[in-house]
């Protein structure tokens, strides 16, 4: 029994294509990270550390250390059991199949459709910039965007992988010129200060640690494809690592070159910084520049999760654990069309339910809860399954994950301190999942039956 189950988890066959190597990888996961947060988030983190830049930029470098540690178990996990759904799989197999549904139910109305929804509003207001749109028509474009982008995606993985390829690279042309440009020709003084005025040290860093972390969301989602991976036991962990870590240099740089071309409260007053930076040091055109870098950085990212995130949705389906057309796969595509189109309807409810800023703290608070789970499951797993094949194992076992756990608690515990009603929220949505799994286990035992009468009826005859 044991063998068998081990058989299964590390198969891979599989009815999808696999079609992504590992460039497709680093492409997938660093093209959802690098959306909307390096062109928005700038003024949020400084906003929430209270102008201390010093403060600001060790957020941006602790959110990538917490998601590299992070990171690296999920590198373990991938690798081991390359499976389409990701921590869906890893949360069923450690805690039991209610636990793997929680997750991907949250994910189903919180996190990942969440996800689609802020980076469609961000695309739509990035847009306004260039041709003014009312509100009304801010929310239409953010529609057509997610339309569009399923519509690409059901028509192959190959295809999405592509456009992600192209988006990838276009999008961090804008990003390296400020870069460089601000480096070398930034003048402003902004003294590298830590403390915080007049509010807590703790506080303050956890809020915008939180915000920061909404730039690093998507990393994981290279796991949710290991079925559509060339080769995943070495071309997952790979994609991770590079991915994680180039996404880390180029974001605390990027933030650095901004205070070297603003001052911090010009920064934080001005919700697209990096359009005033490059406005300063090259005129007008560089200001049209971050604007269209920006366009086609989120469009990137906003493709990269409706491409990743209705693969759980497929992986749940298949257990029985979800409505059953989501299992279906397009004969020729071989894309799980239903559950990218129930993926969209859902990220287009939730464009009418917060702000911007809502919208991201209930992503990542949802989200950094089931990843803490995950992480844990590394421990249990290797207990559960000891002689389960690990191409890769996390490096620092088992400091290194006890370390991501406690960071994780600390994040969500701030989270949950400093605004109760956006972290409450990604709260209620497991919650109400406790019946809904109930309910899809009497489904699925009434198709059982209903599938044994059948087949003793017909036996009969």
């Amino acid at each position: 029994m044991a063998n068998s189950k081990i058989d299964e988890l590390t198969s891979l066959k599989t009815e999808l294509k696999r079609e992504l190597g590992l460039w497709e990888g680093v492409s997938i996961i660093a093209g959802i990270m690098i959306g909307s947060g390096i062109f928005f988030l700038g003024s949020f983190v400084l906003q929430r550390s209270h102008l201390a830049p010093g403060l600001a930029l060790l957020a941006w470098l602790a959110g990538g250390i917490i998601t590299l540690l992070a990171g690296l178990c999920y590198a373990e996990l991938g690798a081991a059991i390359p499976r389409a759904g990701g921590a869906y799989v890893y949360l069923r197999e450690a805690y039991g199949p209610l636990m793997g549904f929680l997750s991907g139910w949250t994910s189903f109305f919180v996190s990942a459709s969440g996800s689609i929804s802020a980076l469609a509003v961000a695309f739509a207001t990035y847009f306004s910039a260039i041709v003014p749109l009312s509100p009304l028509g801010i929310k239409l474009l953010a529609i057509g965007t997610i339309i569009f982008l399923t519509f690409i995606n059901a028509l192959g993985v190959k295809l999405g992988g592509q456009v992600q390829n192209v988006l990838m690279i276009a999008k961090l042309l804008p990003i390296v010129i400020i870069i460089v440009a601000g480096l070398v020709f930034g003048s402003a003084d902004n003294p590298m200060t830590v403390f915080p005025g007049g509010t807590g040290l703790l506080s303050s860093f956890g809020m915008a640690l939180i915000a920061s972390l909404w730039a690093y969301e998507g990393w994981s989602n290279v796991n949710t494809i290991a079925e559509e991976i060339k080769n995943p036991q070495r071309n997952l962990p790979l994609a991770l690592l590079i991915a994680i870590g180039g996404v880390t240099t180029i974001y605390v740089l990027f933030n650095f070159a901004l205070l070297k071309v603003l001052p911090a409260a010009t920064i934080a007053a001005d919700a697209k910084p990096a359009a005033a930076a490059a406005k300063l040091i090259f005129g007008p055109w560089g200001a049209s520049l971050v604007t269209l870098g920006a366009l086609i950085s989120i469009f990137g990212s906003t493709n990269g999760c409706v491409l990743v995130f209705p693969r759980t949705y497929y992986a749940m389906a298949k257990d029985g654990l979800f409505f059953p057309l989501f299992a279906e796969v397009h004969p020729e595509y071989r894309t799980p069309i239903p559950s990218l189109i129930a993926s969209a309807a859902v990220a287009i409810i939730l464009l009418y339910t917060g702000t911007f800023q809502q919208l991201t703290t209930m992503v990542v608070f949802a989200g950094w809860v089931f990843y803490t789970l995950t992480i844990v499951s590394v421990f249990i797993l290797r207990r559960k399954y000891p002689d389960l094949p690990r191409p890769y194992k996390v490096w620092g076992y088992p400091v290194v994950p006890a370390l991501s756990v406690l960071t994780s608690l600390f994040l969500l515990i701030n989270c949950l301190i400093e605004d109760p009603r956006s972290s409450l929220f990604g709260l209620v949505i497991p919650a109400l999942g406790v019946p809904a799994y109930y309910w899809f286990k009497a489904a699925q035992a009434r198709r059982e039956a209903r599938l044994t009468a059948a087949g003793t009826a017909a036996g009969r005859e």
